[in-house]
């Protein structure tokens, strides 16, 4: 298995410029307390939670097989990574991907004679996409990429997204997508150097793109490692959104990245004189944010990780620190958003296919979940050091979402 020195020198090598692969080798926890007055109302209910058990969702995965492969459509998603979705009032499933293969998928053999679905290697790669489900049934792409580049040398990643009040107290409802907004650069930025947080807005129910307002300017920040890029997850509260984002320490071999958030009251998500950032002791505007998980050496998280929450308790999922990053999840959990976050707790490994491939961007997907069940994705991706892209493109199976279903208890 290479190392990430490699595997970022495959990526660079082979050009796919494909998505979160920075979230590898995690670590994990720089504990900030709460004082008692930002505690939230509810801090009795709050128990340490771990997972109790976990189960393959070839539902899911299937869903996203049967699409992908399906040879009567021949430029709409085939694959993607950065896997993000999001509900829409009249019951449909959003979901949003960054890097993304287009084109058409053939069936086995591939040219190769091995038995895997295939797409030509000249088939459209674009930065981003978004994929409608209905009923649990895949339907369409949007026209992609659905948000376009900035400007030369840049590109915008959707991460997550809700659907809000226009305005706070309206009754118009619209849909609001975090965007990353990265810039091409040279070694170790080979997934391009962090740059802005935005906004996206997008109207109901058509889904037609009306605005894109930054909220994070990060390019006056010197150190690259250290810009903030907020969206990975969001956690919906008592009238707010609470905005989880992390930095690329990663980028700069330190061992793990470090976790912020931000809080915005309900309806004004793109309005960038609402956004609070936590310091540390309190919520302010316009201040450098601080870390409240990762110490960027043992402990940590990726800059793609996803909090849920479970009762008074919130969990936060992301890959394993060390080597076991490219292959299990671990599991952090608090009583505050901006922790203390406690673990890692209890790690479990998904199913991965054969070859040189990893697993990365833990993504919960609460949309899907009920019953006590939590439903989570993960990325897979090819590792080789060489010809990565080729490999991408004689199995289609690799660059696409694979799911397990969990089940939550408190932690022994």
């Amino acid at each position: 298995m290479p190392d990430d020195a490699e595997a970022a020198r495959a990526r660079q090598r082979t050009g796919t410029g494909i998505g979160l692969l920075l979230v590898l080798v995690l670590g994990a926890a720089l504990l900030i307390a709460l004082p008692e007055d930002e505690s939230p109302d509810d801090a009795a209910a709050c128990r340490a939670r771990t997972v109790r058990s976990w189960r393959a969702d070839d539902g899911l995965t299937a869903e996203f097989a049967r699409y992908g492969d399906d040879a009567t459509r021949t430029d709409d998603w085939t694959g993607g990574d950065g896997t993000h979705s999001v509900r829409l009032p009249d019951g449909r499933v959003l979901w949003l991907f960054s890097d993304t293969y287009l084109g058409r998928v053939y069936g086995p053999p591939n040219p190769a004679g091995e038995s895997h679905a295939w797409r030509d290697t000249t088939a459209p790669l674009v930065r981003n996409s978004a994929v409608l489900m209905r009923d649990g049934r895949l339907e369409t792409t949007l026209p992609a990429p659905l948000f376009a580049d900035p400007a030369p040398g840049q590109w915008r990643w959707p991460v997550a997204a809700r659907v809000e009040p226009r305005s706070p107290g309206s009754s118009e409802q619209v849909v609001r997508v975090l965007l990353w907004v990265r810039t091409a650069g040279q070694a170790p930025w080979i997934y391009g150097v962090p740059t802005a947080t935005e906004v996206a807005t997008l109207s109901l129910p058509d889904l037609r793109l009306e605005s894109v307002v930054k909220v994070l300017d990060q390019q006056l920040v010197p150190d690259p490692s250290r810009r903030v890029l907020f969206g990975t997850t969001l956690v919906e509260e008592d009238g707010w959104t609470y905005v989880f984002g992390g930095d690329d320490g990663q980028a700069a071999s330190r061992p793990a990245s470090h976790a912020y958030v931000a809080r915005v009251p309900e309806g004004r998500l793109g309005d960038p004189a609402a956004w609070r950032y936590w310091t540390g002791s309190s919520w302010a505007a316009a201040a450098r944010p601080r870390p409240v998980l990762g110490d960027g050496q043992r402990r940590g998280v990726g800059s793609a990780f996803s909090v849920v929450r479970d009762g008074g308790t919130y969990v936060l999922f992301t890959m394993a620190a060390g080597t076991k990053g490219l292959t299990t999840v671990a599991s952090y959990w608090a009583c505050s958003p901006s922790g203390p976050w406690h673990g890692p707790a209890k790690e479990f490994s998904p199913s991965l296919p054969q070859g040189q491939v990893a697993a990365y961007n833990p993504q919960a997907h609460p949309v899907l979940s009920g019953d006590g069940r939590l439903v989570l994705s993960y990325d897979v991706n090819w590792l080789e050091t060489t010809g990565a892209a080729a490999q991408l493109s004689r199995n289609v199976s690799l660059y696409r979402p694979r799911f397990v279903t969990l089940r939550l208890a408190p932690a022994r």
